[in-house]
């Protein structure tokens, strides 16, 4: 038998003697019926974006931990999400590192061409950031409340930008604006501009603030061009952030590949959180230039929870990027992807409400994830639903999401 073979004879023998097997088996007992869970499609074209929150599709091809389950998987480094929608869409990406948004503006055809789509797993929880210019700040400007008194004070056009229109950054910038009596839509001009091309483009004036993921809010501190105004954790403690996203008819074509991917990658998140060294090892990983491209320093403090500001203060945060957690990150509850579907139509983005719940149960592909996080004696919640408090006092629990989209006074 070849090494291959040998290596799915050996899974096939892990997974019959597998009490995790009955757990698989209870979430759709005909999953295993077939015959053989050997992946259908072994090498996996998965894009990402240079982010910190990649690490876990990157570490899993490094550390080989793909290998385990009879796949390749083979990390694409793209452009701008733009071309990550484009190249899921088209087929050219089998899988991608993506925005919770964008999976969900694509599927609903309000962020480009319309297809049915599938978030597999969530990557990461928190650790993006709210950057204003070092020239704002000079003015007064650190925080949400002082900006918005700078603004009324100093009237002017004011830019700020974020990743992708239907996307996490937009939502998080959106209603840490609103949160402080700001209506983005109205009194500020909004721009979306690729992640690695943020700093560069503030440096150059072309805005006056951005929200982004790491590592480029610490990198317009280390340049001297920004500072951090707040953290998304500030704004929603334990966010949901980027996911494992595809297109529905791939995991519906390859469901045992897609359910290897998803375990690869649950084995690089735990690795990543297990312990200091493994994310400086991580850090001096993914900083390279295949991957995000700068410097291991910008990288390695905030994934470690330690925070500065740009203005002298530092602190620790607890509630930092986390891609693990015990398995609390992972799993795709549907009222995470109900809430962005909220945030949609409280901004214009949706005209009508969606059947919400409906929507997210096409595209969170929860039985999967089960299935897999089985395999791996990972525990799943209880409920689909989870309770959340964001920056406004506002709770969250996914119960009434057309009154809770049409309670906030600031909207389209």
């Amino acid at each position: 038998m070849d090494a291959q073979g040998s290596r799915n004879g050996h899974r096939r023998q892990f997974i019959k003697g597998s009490a995790a097997l009955a757990g698989a088996a209870a979430v759709n007992p005909g999953v295993w019926a077939q015959g053989s869970d050997a992946p259908e499609k072994k090498e996996v074209k998965i894009g990402f974006i240079p982010l910190t929150d990649c690490a876990s599709v990157v570490m899993a091809s490094v550390l080989k931990l793909d290998e385990k389950y009879g796949i390749k998987i083979i990390p694409t480094k793209e452009a701008s999400w733009a071309g990550v929608r484009d190249k899921l869409v088209n087929g050219d990406l089998d899988m991608a590192h993506v925005l919770y948004g964008l999976v969900y503006g694509v599927h609903l055809g309000i962020s480009g061409p319309k297809k049915d789509m599938a978030v597999l797993m969530t990557l990461n929880h928190n650790g993006q950031a709210l950057t204003l210019s070092k020239k704002l700040a000079d003015k007064g400007a650190v925080n949400a409340a002082s900006l918005a008194k700078l603004m009324a004070t100093e009237k002017r056009d004011y830019t700020f930008a974020q990743t992708f229109p239907t996307g996490t950054h937009a939502m998080w910038l959106y209603y840490w604006l609103a949160s402080a009596g700001v209506n983005p839509l109205r009194d500020t001009k909004v721009i979306t501009v690729p992640p690695p091309q943020m700093v560069a483009n503030m440096r150059v004036g072309n805005m006056d603030g951005y929200c982004v993921g790491e590592p480029w809010n610490h990198r317009a501190i280390i340049d001297g061009i920004g500072i951090t105004a707040a953290t998304t954790q500030e704004v929603w403690k334990d966010h949901p952030e980027k996911v494992l996203g595809t297109t529905a008819d791939f995991a519906s074509k390859y469901p045992n590949t897609t359910r290897a991917v998803i375990m690869a990658v649950l084995e690089a998140g735990r690795w990543i959180d297990a312990g200091l060294q493994n994310k400086l090892k991580m850090a001096e990983t993914i900083a390279d230039k295949a991957y995000v491209n700068t410097s291991v320093d910008a990288i390695n403090q905030r994934i470690l929870g330690r925070y500065q500001n740009g203005l002298g203060k530092t602190w620790d945060d607890p509630d930092h990027m986390k891609f693990f957690n015990d398995g609390a990150v992972n799993y795709p509850y549907l009222s995470d992807g109900m809430w962005f579907l909220t945030q949609h139509k409280r901004w214009g983005l949706l005209k009508d409400h969606p059947d919400y719940l409906a929507v997210a149960r096409q595209i969170n592909q929860t039985a999967l994830y089960k299935q897999a996080a089985a395999q791996l004696k990972i525990s799943v919640p209880r409920s689909d639903m989870r309770s959340s408090k964001l920056i406004d006092g506002v709770v969250w629990d996914g119960q009434n999401p057309a009154k809770y989209a049409d309670s906030f006074k600031i909207r389209a």
